[in-house]
């Protein structure tokens, strides 16, 4: 479910992206170049700019509806959402921790250490 919702995501994002495209930041846009001549009676596009501004609210919209189910899904059950390195961490298995010294010897060692013996100087 959750590949499937960021498949639709990604188709959502190339439409918005087509959409935006296609409009024209002065107003003409795909409309601009249909009201020249008496095409946009025969074909219908007179308001070819109203469409596109209501795809591109609607395909808004859906991305981010979209974003939030993804969101909502991928938290589940057991709590917040883990990124993919928490959860590769989580999954790897680490080595298990050194036991504790016994009492009374120092760490690194296990048998008590004694001085060595000073040679006594030649009389």
């Amino acid at each position: 479910m959750y590949t499937a919702l960021l498949i639709l995501i990604l188709l959502v994002c190339f439409l918005l992206a087509l959409v935006v495209l296609a409009q024209n930041p002065k107003g003409g846009g795909l409309s601009g170049q249909f009201s020249a001549g008496g095409a946009a009676s025969m074909i219908g596009v007179k308001r070819s700019g109203d469409l596109l501004e209501k795809l591109t609210w609607g395909f808004a919209i859906a991305l981010v509806v979209l974003s939030l189910g993804t969101h909502m899904l991928g938290q589940g059950v057991a709590g917040p959402a883990r990124s993919v390195n928490q959860q590769r961490a989580l999954e790897t298995k680490l080595p298990a921790a050194p036991s504790l010294p016994a009492p009374g010897t120092t760490p690194g060692t296990a048998v008590p250490v004694q001085p060595a013996p000073v040679p006594q100087p030649a009389k």
